[in-house]
């Protein structure tokens, strides 16, 4: 299948509009020190630029306020936003919102649009997806939060791990077991349930980049447990028995997104190196003649390419085929990128020595946030797994390898 993921000159002078409005009005905010009221009242005005621009909530179809840009250009948007973890909010796909605002958009009913979606795209109100548990690793089959009809309402009782802005969250939208006497692909279903509800309780989790459990601006995590929790059944979401599948229509291209945010994480660490790099004398030359530091360059600047145009890659086949037939080359980007990121960022606070250890540069904090990469969206280990056994399923066992030397000539001498 011949591929081409270019875009036209018009779209190429958003980018270009884009870059400079997150390097000179985004980036001064990551000094601020906002608390998380602060920071959105702070965005507002940023927030209404872009919707004249018009690149707001540009994961959605124009049909939903969004632009249809499909996954290629929404990859090199968040090319772009990834450099600071700010700049989603600012731009209207902040996740888990934007992921939110997608199902909902797919499966929900025109009362849960308006209800939920529309207030998660005018900025109004924030959301949380609640999906893992503590102790299931990367299995989801084990989860074990329950959904039990009762009249005409679901009763909820579980526990949630990592739930992201889960406090914040004008609503959750809960992965739950609505019929454990099928096969858990088939008996899991998703739920809205209001974070004001009866029985919803909810701890703060610190984390390495977080790890006083702060106000960070942006992102908090939680664990929360539903005890009781009682919500109408109309708060179903989409078909009883389709979690999985709304599940993966959400994750496929939400890694795209992720990956390409780590790329942009890895520009800004990259381009700090090459400017310490020339800007370092030590033992009577620059670091950027010597040696070790021209093969971190080289290394980076070549792991940073292939990882873009193997995600490009990926965001083309989803825009040309559907997530569902992209699956291995979502699984690679995902254990591809994270480590990448990390590689990049480890280099770039190698060279700076002390100070990029500090807290006078954002290399610490965006290392410390780097490592979560290889855990959320499934472990590394899983995706490999994934990725080889569709691969191996190509291939057929052969008691004389197909390249044997001494058939093949045996063969060819038959033929002539």
């Amino acid at each position: 299948m011949p591929w081409d993921f270019s875009t036209e000159p018009e779209f190429e002078e958003k980018l270009d509009w884009m870059r400079t409005f997150v390097r000179e009005r985004i980036y001064p905010m990551e000094t601020v020190g906002y608390d998380r009221a602060g920071f959105l009242d702070a965005i507002v005005p940023l927030q209404e630029e872009v919707k004249r621009r018009g690149l707001w909530a540009a994961h959605l179809g124009p049909d939903l306020g969004g632009q249809g840009f499909g996954q290629v250009k929404l990859a090199l948007m968040h090319e772009i936003l990834g450099s600071s973890d700010l700049a989603p909010s600012v731009f209207g796909n902040k996740a888990p919102d934007s992921g939110n605002s997608e199902l909902i958009a797919i499966a929900g009913t025109p009362e849960q649009k308006e209800r939920w979606m529309w207030p998660i795209l005018d900025g109004r109100i924030e959301s949380a997806f609640s999906m893992t548990e503590l102790g299931t690793g990367s299995d989801p089959r084990q989860f074990v939060t329950s959904a039990v009809r009762d009249g005409d309402e679901w009763v909820i009782n579980g526990r949630k791990w990592f739930v992201t802005n889960a406090a914040e969250a004008e609503f959750h939208i809960v992965m739950a077991v609505t019929d454990p006497d099928v096969d858990p692909y088939k008996g899991m279903s998703m739920i809205i349930v209001p974070t004001s509800s009866a029985g919803v309780e909810m701890r703060r989790i610190g984390t390495m980049c977080d790890p006083g459990a702060g106000d960070h601006p942006v992102h908090t995590e939680y664990e929360v447990g539903y005890e009781d929790v009682r919500v109408p059944l109309e708060n179903l979401l989409g078909d009883e028995g389709q979690a999985f599948v709304m599940a993966q229509q959400r994750l496929g291209p939400g890694r795209i997104h992720h990956c390409m945010r780590w790329l942009g994480v890895c520009h800004r660490a990259f381009d700090a190196m090459c400017e310490r790099a020339v800007s370092m004398k030590l033992h009577g030359s620059l670091l950027s003649e010597k040696q070790i530091i021209q093969d971190w360059v080289a290394t980076s600047a070549a792991a940073i390419e292939s990882t873009r145009l193997l995600t490009l890659h990926a965001a083309w086949k989803i825009d040309e085929v559907g997530p569902e037939n992209a699956r291995v080359e979502i699984a690679m980007i995902k254990y591809h990128g994270g480590p990448v990121m990390h590689e990049v960022l480890d280099r770039a606070i190698q060279i700076h020595g002390s100070l990029g250890y500090s807290t006078d540069l954002p290399l610490e904090q965006m290392y410390r946030w780097s490592r979560a990469a290889r855990l959320y969206d499934g472990p590394d280990e899983v995706h490999k797994v994934t990725v080889a056994k569709r691969i191996l399923r190509g291939y057929e066992p052969r008691e004389v390898p197909s390249e044997h030397i001494p058939t093949r000539r045996a063969a060819a001498v038959t033929l002539a």
